[in-house]
């Protein structure tokens, strides 16, 4: 399994599977700043989780500052 992919067998919450994830592209340079996340849908279809669990995983990149989220846009990787 690769690092870009959700482990369903895993004890580890699937959100922050996610959220990992989402860091570690921020990380390496995938997504930079003022880059939009993947949208939920797109989450949902490309990692096989729940709505729920991709809006989890955004809110805690925003608690962690590296990602804000703009009412009617999205969320964006934060300005750094």
């Amino acid at each position: 399994m690769s690092g870009d992919e959700i482990d369903q067998l895993s004890p580890e919450p699937r959100y922050l599977q996610l959220a990992a994830i989402l860091r570690g592209q921020i990380e390496r340079g995938e997504l930079r700043s003022g880059d939009a996340l993947p949208s939920q849908a797109t989450m949902v279809q490309q990692y096989g989780v729940a709505r729920m669990t991709a809006s989890r995983a955004v809110r805690l990149l925003v608690n962690e500052g590296l990602a804000v989220i703009v009412p009617g846009m999205g969320a964006f990787v934060a300005r750094r």
